[in-house]
Parts: C-alpha cells; structure tokens; sequence
C-alpha cells in the first residue's frame, strides 16, 4: 500500500497512502421514512459525509494532512463486508436514533427537523472522476458512480435492540 508514498507529493485524505486513485468503491448510507423498506415508492435520502465522495456535484474536499476519521473510516469500510465492519451497523443505529453527537461527524442529514428515518440502508458504488470537458462534468458533477449492490439491508432501530445487546453496546435512545 505505500509502496508508490512520496512524502513530497501533496494529496488528498485518501490519497495519503500513495497516489490519488481513479476510481473508488464507497458505502453510501440512505435513510426512509417508508413503514415498508421494500416499497418500490420508497424515498431513500442519503446521508453526507464532510469529505467523503458522495454527492455527485461536491467538489471533492483538499484537507491535507489531516483527515476525517469516520469519512475515513467509511472508505475502507467498502473493502470489506459490513459482517466484517460491524461498527456500520453501530452508526446506522445512531443514525436512527438521530443521536446529535454523531449527527456533528456528518456534513448533512437529511432528517433534520424531520422525524427521525425509519430505516437505514448501506449501498455499494463505485466512484471515479468525471472526465473534464466531458457531459457530466459540462452537467456541474465531479463524480460518476455505479451501484454495485447493497453493502447492507435496510435495518430499523427495533430491529438493532438484540444486535446491540449481544455486544454490550449500549442502545441508542432518540434525542
């Protein structure tokens, strides 16, 4: 991994192993209000992330050499199964609970002054920049992106209790 580090080379926060890649897989957590996560009419609301690659038309973010841990967190999180990262699921309960604390690590909730999501899902994408001069960056987007999948099914904060109290970790409780 740090095989091509150049420690003169100035680089973004996922960049600080190596060189800047050109295409990145990324979980993108997405909240509904639908009493049924199955519905094909649900509305899923993205959560955003101060850095991290997510909304098409945000710029990527230049915070050398510091970064943000969660943000980070959340990248490597993509190389792995969310079984693998159970801390995921963690944040999607505090997510559901609209816990302020972690609601100051993101950059948006598309909860706020709302009520609380009902349901949160992980899905998969890969990310890579759009080519400059070409239609989606003419279109004001610095990012294409595929889905690949879900990363992790749609989970309500009931649904958590006993997840939660099979690792000792204590429930969350909306603010």
């Amino acid at each position: 991994m740090n095989t091509s580090f150049n420690p003169l080379r100035i680089v973004n926060t996922y960049g600080a192993f190596g060189s800047i890649t050109k295409e990145r897989t990324e979980v993108i957590l997405q909240g509904t209000s639908s009493m049924d996560p199955n519905d094909p009419t649900a509305v899923w609301e993205e959560f955003e992330f101060k850095c991290k690659p997510g909304d098409l038309r945000r710029r990527p973010c230049f915070i050398s050499p510091y970064h943000y841990r969660l943000d980070w967190l959340m990248w490597f999180a993509a190389f792995q199964t969310y079984e693998q990262n159970e801390w995921i699921i963690h944040l999607a309960g505090k997510l559901l609970a609209q816990e302020e604390e972690t609601l100051s690590l993101l950059a948006t909730n598309p909860f706020a002054g709302r009520d609380p999501p009902r349901w949160i899902r992980g899905e998969h994408f890969k990310y890579k920049f759009s080519q400059p001069g070409g239609k989606h960056a003419g279109d004001g987007k610095w990012w294409i992106r595929k889905r690949i999948g879900p990363y992790f099914p749609p989970v309500n904060l009931q649904g958590l209790r006993k997840f939660f109290e099979d690792r000792n970790w204590p429930y969350p409780v909306q603010d």
